[in-house]
């Protein structure tokens, strides 16, 4: 399905570029959602974790462009990374005050992925199975 394809393409390209953003500028990036990094291993975790991981989901939501018999599974992992991310920062905005601009903004764009993933899942999910 062409659109699916499109939605986690451009997903895709977004985390590519996030992780590259977040490995390359580390400080600036931290800053944008509140971290302080400490030198050394502070560093490397946010350089780990935030570049290298979401550098793989850019790789793993790019896959059905290549491999259209990806797309299902893609969604579905899409909808679980992006549906935890919508549960876990709605229970931080009720436990954490101080919480700035951009992480509003961050969720508002975690909804909007979570949504069209789920409701592109549920399309596809109705759709006869091909051999």
């Amino acid at each position: 399905m062409i659109a699916a394809r499109i939605v986690l393409a451009i997903v895709g390209a977004a985390y590519l570029l996030l992780g590259v953003w977040c490995a390359a500028a580390p400080s600036q990036t931290s800053k944008s959602v509140g971290f302080h990094l400490e030198p050394g291993s502070g560093e490397s975790e946010f350089f780990t974790v935030y570049g290298g991981l979401e550098f793989a989901w850019g790789l793993i939501f790019l896959m059905p462009l290549v491999m259209t018999d990806a797309i299902r599974p893609i969604l579905i992992a899409c909808v679980l990374i992006h549906g935890s991310a919508v549960i876990f920062r709605a229970i931080s905005f009720f436990l954490f005050s101080g919480i700035g601009t951009t992480t509003y903004a961050l969720a508002g764009v975690e909804w909007v992925i979570f949504l069209a993933s789920a409701a592109l899942l549920a399309y596809v999910s109705t759709l006869p199975k091909t051999a």
